[in-house]
């Protein structure tokens, strides 16, 4: 027989499911905090921006439909780690859980692997970084559809939706701008 909880005991928040035993619970806690980068004491949702930037710099090369693939795999694999978890930390859309984050940075940048490279020549940290700010941004604010997308869903697909819309509409800035500045000033690239 359990023992019975005094009422004044604080509330206690039960996880969602049941606990995966400790290897697969270690592997969601990994890939959720994008290798601990979420353990950072200030601003986790930054960190894991930044991290999903650098991650876009170095497989970059690999033709675009190869990233689309593996941002889809990302996807499915953050949705169950998140999911997993919000039960261990015992919290909704825990700030250690930056998965959401670097899904939503990669995606927000995927349009520099499509564009033709007159598009982009010379002008890769500037769309790094409108890039990066533009899902901060949109992160952060959450306004019409990625708030929607953020009260709509829960669990693990809660977590990551929110991100998702926004760097859906990052991506149309990014590729807005660059077209934008290529009209306007096509010979300044390279």
């Amino acid at each position: 027989m359990e023992p019975e909880t005094p009422p004044d005991a604080p509330a206690r928040v039960a996880p969602a499911r049941t606990l995966p035993a400790a290897g697969p619970r270690f592997a969601a806690l990994a890939v959720s905090t994008s290798l601990g980068v979420g353990l950072l004491p200030a601003a986790p949702g930054t960190w894991g921006s930044a991290f999903a930037v650098g991650i876009f710099v170095l497989f970059s090369p690999l033709p675009g439909a190869l990233l689309i693939l593996s941002l889809l795999a990302l996807g499915a694999l953050g949705v169950w780690a998140a999911d997993v978890s919000e039960a261990v930390f015992e919290r909704g859309d825990d700030g250690r859980i930056v998965i959401d984050e670097v899904v939503g940075q990669l995606l927000a940048l995927a349009p520099l692997a499509f564009l033709a490279p007159a598009f982009i020549e010379g002008r890769e940290i500037p769309a790094l970084v409108t890039g990066f700010v533009a899902f901060r941004c949109l992160d952060i604010t959450k306004p019409g559809p990625v708030g929607w997308a953020e009260r709509r869903f829960s669990g693990g697909l809660g977590v990551m939706m929110d991100d998702v819309v926004a760097g859906g509409l990052a991506a149309l800035v990014v590729t807005g701008g660059l077209l934008l500045l290529h009209a306007v000033a096509p010979g300044s690239a390279g």
